[in-house]
């Protein structure tokens, strides 16, 4: 299975919470659909602390897809802290296909690591 990473900005995966999420330095686990299955692959940040983007290392076919905006992202996350701002840290980040581009169960099992 062929692994190709694609960069793509914190402020289209976090949407609203762009401001508050932490910045990670470890391995951030992606899953299809749900987090039933085994992660598909991790986004890190490895780009580097002032570029301000994921790096996404998903199978190709799901890097394509998502270099296309065929998913939505669902965001798993806990609380750093009780200030008024309330800072999170992502646990983990589910990609969710749109309407219009549904995937099938068999691709998206064929995916997960083994």
């Amino acid at each position: 299975m062929s692994y190709s990473p694609i960069a793509i900005k914190r402020r289209n995966v976090l949407g609203d919470l762009y401001n508050r999420c932490e910045n990670s330095e470890e391995h951030i686990p992606v899953y299809l659909a749900n987090k039933t299955d085994e992660p598909i692959g991790f986004a890190d940040e490895g780009l580097g602390h002032y570029a301000d983007a994921f790096l996404f290392h998903v199978p190709e076919e799901i890097c394509k897809k998502l270099s296309t905006s065929h998913y939505n992202y669902g965001l798993d996350y806990e609380f750093c802290d009780q200030s008024i701002d309330r800072r999170i840290k992502l646990s983990s980040i589910m990609l969710v296909a749109k309407e219009n581009a549904l995937i099938s169960r068999d691709i998206a099992n064929s995916y997960s690591r083994k």
